[in-house]
């Protein structure tokens, strides 16, 4: 009796199913961990950008005797306008904090010995404070 064997070829449809949800799986764990150094890259350009407008603070107080202060009192709002307007008086309209970014600045001048740099992410969530000693408070970050 001859029996006839049959080569087969190709992959069925179960391997393909289960190397297509390996992959998924891989995939997802890389988007999390890319997403988590994304935000940690953005917070900490954010932080580089306010140290540079702390020095431009001093450069500035030496120039004029005070420092520039765009919100009197203990808060204000960080917007894309008030970044604008801060980036203009101190370091000449150079773009620290662009869109992609996605944060902004604005300072607080309590009196002529002590200022705050506040930057807030677009849409809450992260709010870093500076200092006039250079000194970070982190909330919601």
């Amino acid at each position: 009796i001859l029996y006839m064997t049959t080569r087969r070829s190709g992959f069925t449809l179960i391997e393909l199913l289960v190397v297509v949800a390996i992959i998924s799986i891989i995939a997802a764990i890389g988007f999390v961990a890319y997403s988590g150094y994304v935000e940690a890259a953005k917070k900490k350009t954010a932080e580089n950008a306010m140290m540079q407008l702390s020095l431009a603070q001093t450069e500035y107080y030496s120039e004029n005797s005070s420092y520039y202060g765009v919100s009197s009192g203990s808060t204000c709002s960080p917007t894309s306008a008030t970044s604008d307007a801060v980036e203009a008086a101190l370091i000449e309209g150079a773009e620290l904090f662009t869109d992609e970014l996605d944060y902004n600045v604005c300072i607080i001048e309590n009196n002529t010995r002590n200022y705050y740099i506040v930057s807030e992410r677009n849409g809450g969530g992260c709010k870093i404070k500076l200092d006039g000693k250079q000194v970070f408070t982190r909330e919601g970050c």
